[in-house]
């Protein structure tokens, strides 16, 4: 059986027909475990997808491990500041290099036979690959031999990759949205963007395919009856459905508050239209971000497939420059979580 047994190609156009002729996706859509592993070579390696945020690599030499549907990457930070993200194995014998995060030494050394690697990946020393006390051996080129890479970019505080190499450049993928957002946000806006050291992170594990999040995000509707609070101050006649292009979309609300408690209130994008500050929009970027922005701070979602039925979703709040993170604004940025 293939895999348009499972997930026939009609049942795709259907669901890219005028709404009022649309249906949905079949089951299998959303639980088949082969459907899961075609999904992750052939939608999220070819594409840009979402890995990481860069605030989980704190320091220059930190190095996280991370499983990406089923494949093992680690990410690096390193003495240059940049974020580079390999496939975690030695090239040797496939060894897993790095089993939890945190600080490394200059070099990252397998424990199987040893071999070496720096952090920009080049691989450094192979012990006794000659022979004892031979160090290096003819025909055998170092050079060629380091840790694999893979492609990557850095935005908006997330590390994105593309597995199979041969994407657009990330700058083209991102642009719409540049472009969108820089009209709230004003241009290099989200430079100022910051992480607090608390209330800025959480993690959600979800009994769901990764595709019934996205769906879920990208409409108001459920708001009465899954989030009445919710609907209560943000109703669902005040959300707007939004299309940037075929890879970004989802919807906007039209009555956004800013956060405040007891007199204090976060500081805002300064360029932020003052006929907008209510307005915040909330985009789903393809394959797996969800991304909201609004006038006092701006928050994004990696969706990290784990199974056809579970999802983990990794939060990241980002707040408006360094006054932010002030002391005394630490309710407001409580305040913030708890909404979550």
């Amino acid at each position: 059986m293939t895999i348009l047994d499972k997930v026939p190609l009609q049942s795709i156009m259907n669901a890219q027909k005028p709404i009022e002729h649309a249906s949905g996706l079949p089951n299998a859509a959303y639980a088949d475990a082969d459907l899961f592993e075609f999904e992750r070579d052939h939608v999220f390696s070819t594409t840009w997808a979402a890995l990481e945020y860069a605030s989980q690599l704190p320091q220059q030499g930190f190095a996280k491990p991370v499983q990406f549907m089923g494949l093992p990457l680690l990410l690096i930070r390193g003495a240059d500041d940049e974020i580079k993200v390999f496939h975690n194995v030695c090239s040797h014998r496939g060894m897993i290099l790095v089993p939890e995060a945190g600080p490394v030494a200059k070099l990252i050394r397998c424990r199987y036979h040893s071999w070496s690697y720096e952090l920009n990946g080049r691989l450094k020393s192979t012990p006794h690959i000659g022979g004892v006390g031979q160090h290096q051996t003819a025909g055998f080129d170092r050079s060629v031999n380091g840790l694999k890479e893979v492609r990557s970019s850095t935005w908006m505080g997330i590390v994105f990759i593309n597995l199979s190499g041969d994407a657009i450049d990330f700058d083209e993928f991102i642009e719409p949205l540049v472009s969108r957002w820089e009209a709230f946000a004003g241009k290099g806006g989200f430079d100022q963007l910051q992480v607090a050291d608390t209330n800025s992170n959480m993690d959600l594990t979800i009994a769901a395919n990764w595709k019934l999040a996205i769906e879920n995000y990208c409409e108001a509707y459920h708001l009465p009856w899954v989030h009445p609070g919710l609907n209560s101050y943000s109703p669902l006649e005040q959300h707007v459905n939004l299309q940037v292009n075929d890879y970004m979309s989802g919807q906007g609300t039209l009555n956004y508050s800013r956060t405040e408690v007891d007199g204090d209130i976060l500081p805002r994008f300064p360029q932020w239209p003052a006929h907008k500050v209510t307005h915040g929009e909330y985009i789903s970027l393809f394959p797996n971000v969800l991304l909201g922005l609004q006038v006092d701070h701006t928050f994004s979602i990696i969706l990290q497939p784990e199974a056809a039925d579970k999802t983990v979703e990794k939060l990241q709040i980002n707040y408006v420059g360094a006054a932010a993170l002030e002391q005394e604004l630490e309710p407001c940025r409580r305040a913030v979580m708890a909404a979550w």
